[in-house]
Order: structure tokens, then C-alpha cells, then sequence
């Protein structure tokens, strides 16, 4: 009896404590479902203060950001970087604590090494492109360009080799789990910031426009959504509004078009990079620029004859880029915003409110950032789809030369070049005979 009597006090207890759980549970549940307070209705020094933080740290954002855009190519692809590395820092951090919960071993250095050697393959890939005139003739540099992938491989299977070596028995998933996070902020940000480097290099206007157009429409979503937003938009980001999303769309396209037709002006953003030193105080000019800078007519359709008949317009004078600058700018506000709902969904499955707390009022890199990356990413594809210039180089033409012809062929090749300039009045007759194949080194 005695027996039976602890047994039911055993029970009743293990019943309560599950009540007790299952309440917290429900407690936490109705927290989670609890409506969203919209920016409109929160209370008004709660919402000023907010109001007062972000638009501060904003322009400190947006000053560094034209410092370092007028310091030259160089600088910029260091804050690309530098963004970079915090950005992947914040997300491995995510899945650290975990690890160590699990005494995984090394996840943290295996994430770093993978992190370092996708930079050196993509930077790599975008240097060597882009300045083979200079690479291609070091015979420093040569190797490493003519094996740059082969090298990227080696670095790669290196650590996938130390991956598969540190698998320990009864932490397979979870060690599995985190080399996938590992590789998808690989993709996420290491390799479209890669094409936003390539953005850099391509002209800085198609760096510039991209980034001001989601900093724009950030911008006008929160303002928007601050003094008219009722509508929520979307679950995962419970304090975004239809009115935010819709009169950000339209601000931005108006940003796009003017901000464009200033940038088009000037030759250090619509020149492509010849060399990393240039800066805003010593840019170069480079002729010809691409067609899309060029203002043409266009005929106004007739549905707007009655307008135009009163005004005496037949025409109207626009330049190809304005145009693209729209399509850009209906991207960055209709698409890119899912990048932060992307995000948002990852710190919901986390249960963290934030990346981190490196900028005040708006919270990590990360959460700056999300959607910088798939803007970047559009604006490659889309420049080199509809935009670009497919004209062969200098550096293009001598990586052929250089990776397809063996030395005697390189020889013949410079003889035939030296001859054609001299019997076209460009270099002296005795050229060929300091310049020829007598002068080849034993």
C-alpha cells in the first residue's frame, strides 16, 4: 500500500509539472501570436526615440559611405570587404553556440578556412580578369594566375578532407548541419559579393546606383510605414506595411531616374576601372563610353497626344540608362526586400531579434545588408545581359596569347606585330634588328 501511495504521488506530481509546462507553452505560443504593433501605433516616445537613433546612425552610414565612394576603387572594395567579413562573422556565429553545446570540434576554423579560400578564388577570379594586362607580364604573378583555379581546388578539398576527418560518432547530423550553414553563407555572401567587386570594377555607377536604390527605398519604407502604415505586409516581418512597400516603390523610382541622369555625368563613376588608385580627385576620362549613356529621341506615344499637342512635344530626349535605372529600382523595391525577409525568417528560426548590435537602432551588419547582396547580385547579371560592351582588350587578347601559344609561336607573333607597325610608318626600320628574334636570350 505504501508502494502504491508514493506511486501516486509520483504520478500527481510528473502531471503537474507537465500542466505547468504545457502552460508556459501556451503562454509563450499566445506572446508569439500577439498582433503586431505597427510603427503608426506605437506610442509616441517610444516611436520618436527609435525615429531619432536610426536617422542619426543613418547619415553617419551615409557620410562614411561617400568618404569612402570618393576615395577611390581601392577603398571601396575594402568596405565591400570589410562588410563582408562581418556579415559571414554574424551568421557562423549563429550556428557557434550550438557547436559548442555539441563539443563540435574545429567548426570555427573550418568556417573561417572555407571563408578564405572562397575569397581567394573569387577575388582572384576578378583580378585577373580584369587586370591581365598587368598580371599576365609578372613573372612573379604568372603561375599563380595560369593555376588560380587548379590552386582554388587544392584549398577547397584541403578542408573538405579535415571536414570528413573530424566526423565523431553520435554528432554526424549536427556536424553536417553546420558544414551546410557554413557553405549556404558561403553562397549567400561570400559569392554575390563577389559580383558586386565586379560592379566596382565594371564602373562605379553600377555599384553606386544599385546600393543608393536600396538605401532609398529602405528608407522611404520606414518613413512610409512610420506616419501611414495600418497594412501588414508580410508575417515574417511582422512591422512592415502594405503603405510602406507601395510608397517606397514609387519614391524610389523617382530617386532612380534622377539620381542616374547626375551620375551619368561623370566620368570616375561611368569610366570602367583601369587602375585601383584612381580616386574622385584623379579620375580618367575613357572614349568611347558605352551607348547607354547617350541621350536619344523617343517618340511620345500617341495616348499622351493631347498633352503633348498642347505643350508642342513630339519627342523626348533620354538617355538608355535612365531606363535601366527604373527596371533597377523596381528590383530594389519590389524584390530585394525579400533578401530581409529572408533574413528575418532565419532569426525567427533562431529565436534571436537581431545579427547583432554594431549599429544603433538598426541592429548587426547583417541586418543592413540583406538585402545588398541580392541587389548586387541582379545588378551583375542585369548589366552584363542588357548593358555591356562585348569588346575584347588589351589583358583579353594577351591571356590568349599568353595561355594558348607556346613561346615560338609569342616570337613570331611579336615579329609579325613589330614588322606590320614598321611598314606602316609607326616604328623606325631598326626596330626589327633590336627587337627581333636575333635578340632571344640563350
Amino acid at each position: 500500500m505504501r508502494g502504491g501511495g508514493k506511486r501516486r504521488t509520483i504520478l500527481l506530481d510528473s502531471n503537474k509539472k507537465v500542466e505547468s509546462s504545457a502552460q508556459q507553452h501556451n503562454v509563450t505560443k499566445l506572446e508569439e501570436e500577439k498582433e503586431p504593433v505597427m510603427l503608426a501605433a506605437e506610442a509616441s516616445a517610444k516611436k520618436w526615440k527609435n525615429w531619432w537613433i536610426r536617422t542619426i546612425t543613418t547619415f553617419m552610414m551615409i557620410g562614411a559611405f561617400f568618404t569612402i565612394l570618393a576615395s577611390g576603387h581601392m577603398w571601396i572594395i575594402l568596405m565591400v570587404t570589410a562588410i563582408q567579413i562581418i556579415v559571414y562573422g554574424e551568421v557562423v556565429q549563429i550556428a557557434q553556440a550550438p557547436a559548442k553545446e555539441s563539443q563540435v570540434r574545429w567548426y570555427k576554423t573550418l568556417s573561417w578556412y572555407f571563408f578564405v579560400s572562397s575569397m581567394y578564388f573569387l577575388y582572384g577570379e576578378s583580378i585577373i580578369y580584369y587586370f591581365q594586362e598587368i598580371i599576365l607580364v609578372d613573372a612573379f604573378l604568372l603561375p599563380f594566375a595560369t593555376h588560380h583555379r587548379f590552386i582554388s581546388f587544392v584549398l577547397y578539398v584541403i578542408g573538405f578532407v579535415f571536414f570528413v576527418a573530424n566526423l565523431r560518432k553520435g554528432l554526424y547530423k549536427r556536424q553536417f548541419a553546420q558544414f551546410g550553414w557554413t557553405h549556404m553563407a558561403l553562397i549567400l555572401i561570400v559569392v554575390q559579393s563577389h559580383f558586386i567587386v565586379n560592379n566596382i570594377l565594371e564602373g562605379l555607377i553600377w555599384f553606386v546606383l544599385p546600393v543608393s536604390l536600396v538605401i532609398c527605398n529602405d528608407i522611404f519604407a520606414y518613413v512610409c510605414g512610420f506616419f501611414w502604415g495600418r497594412t501588414q505586409l508580410i508575417k515574417l516581418s511582422p512591422k512592415k506595411t502594405v503603405e510602406g512597400f507601395l510608397g517606397a516603390w514609387v519614391c524610389t523610382l523617382v530617386f532612380g531616374f534622377l539620381w542616374v541622369t547626375l551620375l551619368m555625368h561623370f566620368d570616375y563613376f561611368v569610366c570602367p576601372a583601369k587602375e585601383l588608385a584612381t580616386s574622385a580627385w584623379r579620375a580618367e576620362s575613357c572614349d568611347p563610353k558605352n551607348p547607354v549613356f547617350t541621350f536619344k529621341p523617343y517618340a511620345i506615344p500617341e495616348v499622351f497626344a493631347p498633352i503633348t499637342d498642347y505643350a508642342g512635344w513630339t519627342t523626348v530626349w533620354i538617355a538608355p540608362v535612365q531606363l535601366h535605372a527604373l527596371i533597377m529600382a523596381c528590383f530594389a523595391s519590389l524584390i530585394a526586400p525579400f533578401g530581409g525577409f529572408f533574413a528575418s525568417g532565419v532569426k525567427r528560426a533562431f529565436h534571436i531579434k537581431d545579427f547583432g548590435q554594431s549599429i544603433p537602432g538598426h541592429g548587426g551588419m547583417t541586418d543592413r545588408m540583406d538585402c545588398q547582396f541580392l541587389m548586387g547580385l541582379f545588378a551583375s547579371i542585369y548589366y552584363t545581359s542588357f548593358i555591356k560592351t562585348h569588346n575584347q582588350s588589351v589583358g583579353q587578347i594577351l591571356g590568349l596569347i599568353v595561355g594558348n601559344l607556346s613561346p615560338s609561336e609569342q616570337l613570331e607573333l611579336l615579329n609579325r606585330l613589330l614588322t606590320f607597325f614598321v611598314n606602316n610608318g609607326v616604328l623606325h626600320e631598326s626596330v626589327l634588328e633590336k627587337c627581333g628574334a636575333n635578340m632571344i636570350l640563350p
